[in-house]
């Protein structure tokens, strides 16, 4: 088995994914994956004609973002057309898993360059009245084995836990602090690609949905979110979520918690990650940055839905020889609030070492791109600061959970 490098990370700013309000949602989406794509070839001079493969993680495989989005990005990037490319869907975790299958395959020795990541435009996500797994076929498994709304989730995960509304709130407003400082102080700015549109005009460089003017009093004054979608009737029988709910936890009364502000954002954008053999790296003067030192997936419970980023953070720790006290940063998705509280708790890890950036509840959550999204912050971060191990882990729907932990080199 050999090693697997790390050669370079970028990213998209996030856009704000609404229709006549985000500043990407009028861009097609391979073009925000190839705009990552391209820029990731130029500044590391790739020949593209090596690249074994281009991974791309996508939760929506349809309307523009369906018809393998990996090859036709890589072709709006200039790539050549000896560069293959794939698409894969696992939910949330969906480009961090792209990430990981890149690692496995030059792990492996069968292949030498990968370009692995993904990409989402919720604004377009919102135009296709697609609900998770309403689709026709799909509601006698979802009756049989109960799986929610991940806001439902979210609150039950806190009601079965004893997380309060008052500790979610405080998170959410420490993601936005964090977010304000690394913004400010130019953290993400080496991962950073700008998007242009068809006409060559930046159509976004920076951040669109941070609000660093948050307040205590703000985020007190929302609303819980899901309190009505509870109800909401999900097929002709009238099947709600909670009845759901109800299946696996009979005795349960949920307490509605989580609010706008303290669920990931609705956001566009793209990430990718560049890596290679070492044989090959050298060969062509590719510098690594870091060393992927584990990659791991779980199943989990597919009710609540959000708990995998424990056990799948055991299980690449476990991978790697390693325990909790190695690693010096984490990402962790701030899906709803509830996931890093619950994390940290779990595994007893200081908030200091967590989303030290802010996370998606600041920044937003671009489905498929998140998590390569996040291996790029966190290695950005590991520079900035001299450290050496990262961990990055996402919940993904259907009880899923990647994890993946990188090396510096």
């Amino acid at each position: 088995m050999q090693d697997v490098w790390i050669i370079d990370a970028a990213r998209t700013p996030r856009g704000i994914g609404k229709v006549g309000k985000g500043a990407l949602a009028g861009i097609h989406p391979q073009h925000l994956l190839s705009a990552v794509l391209a820029a990731l070839a130029q500044r590391n001079g790739l020949d593209t004609a090596d690249v074994d493969d281009v991974i791309a993680g996508c939760n929506t495989q349809a309307g523009k973002q369906g018809l393998c989005i990996a090859r036709m990005a890589a072709l709006d990037a200039g790539y050549s057309q000896r560069a293959p490319g794939f698409s894969l869907d696992r939910f949330c975790g969906s480009g961090l898993t792209a990430v990981n299958l890149a690692a496995m395959g030059i792990r492996s020795g069968l292949q030498n360059l990968v370009v692995a990541g993904g990409v989402e435009s919720m604004s377009h996500n919102g135009t296709l009245q697609r609900e998770f797994m309403l689709d026709s076929g799909n509601l006698p498994l979802r009756r049989r084995i109960p799986q929610p709304h991940q806001g439902v989730c979210a609150d039950l995960i806190a009601t079965l836990e004893g997380i309060d509304r008052a500790e979610l709130d405080a998170l959410a407003l420490e993601s936005q602090r964090r977010t304000a400082v690394a913004v400010a102080e130019g953290r993400f700015d080496r991962s950073l690609v700008p998007v242009r549109d068809e006409d060559g005009q930046v159509a976004l460089q920076r951040e669109e949905y941070p609000r660093p003017q948050t307040t205590p009093e703000a985020l007190a004054g929302l609303k819980p979110a899901f309190a009505d979608v509870i109800g909401r009737a999900i097929d002709a029988q009238g099947t709600t979520y909670a009845a759901l709910v109800r299946q696996a936890y009979p005795d349960v009364e949920i307490a509605h918690v989580h609010t706008a502000g303290t669920s990931s954002g609705v956001v566009d954008g793209a990430g990718a990650v560049v890596l290679a053999s070492p044989d090959y790296a050298r060969a062509h003067g590719l510098k690594p940055r870091a060393r992927v030192r584990a990659a791991a997936t779980v199943g989990d419970d597919q009710t609540l839905m959000l708990n995998g980023p424990v056990p799948a953070t055991r299980m690449a720790l476990t991978q790697a020889g390693m325990t909790v006290g190695d690693i010096d940063l984490f990402e962790v998705n701030e899906a709803f609030a509830v996931v890093p509280l619950k994390y940290m708790r779990d595994l007893d890890i200081d908030p200091a070492r967590v989303n030290v950036n802010g996370g998606a509840m600041a920044l937003g959550h671009p489905i498929g791109a998140t998590g390569a999204m996040l291996l790029g912050t966190v290695l950005d971060e590991l520079e900035r600061r001299d450290l050496a191990t990262g961990l990055v882990t996402l919940c993904s729907a259907g009880g899923m959970a990647p994890a993946a932990i990188i090396e510096r080199i």
